[in-house]
């Protein structure tokens, strides 16, 4: 004898699971690889904050491009602040947020894993290689 299987799944949704719920924004946050990387080096390169120029030498491998996006979705999204300072020419200064702090915490954790646990991730193979960028030949 065969059952069929029910035309619906078992267990009903929860706020828990809904698409705008916290464990999902939260992901949302790390959907780019920078972010956590950016409140990392603000936090523990520079005591939680730096200029644009600042940051950007502190990043090997992000583009000024990268960057900019990156700390313009940071700043929508709470994590930092993005202040002009009044200097000549005018520079540009970003600061973690509370709530930035806050966040550095578990991304700080992550880090700390990978750096305890890197035997482990060597395991799975190399890294991303670095982007190098290409020569282009010369024309006259």
């Amino acid at each position: 004898m065969t059952t069929t299987p029910p035309d619906h799944d078992p267990a009903p949704v929860t706020d828990d699971w809904r698409e705008d719920c916290a464990p999902r924004r939260v992901l949302d946050l790390f959907a780019t690889k920078w972010t956590s990387m950016v409140l990392h080096t603000l936090d523990a390169r520079h005591e939680g904050g730096a200029r644009t120029g600042v940051l950007h030498r502190s990043l090997p491998g992000i583009s000024k491009k990268m960057l900019t996006q990156t700390l313009r979705d940071m700043e929508t999204s709470g994590l930092i602040l993005r202040d002009v300072l009044a200097t000549m020419p005018p520079a540009v200064e970003y600061s973690l947020t509370p709530l930035g702090r806050r966040f550095v915490e578990p991304v700080n954790l992550l880090y700390d894993w990978g750096r305890t646990n890197a035997d482990a991730l060597d395991a799975f193979g190399p890294g991303p290689a670095p982007r190098r960028s290409a020569k282009r030949p010369k024309t006259d």
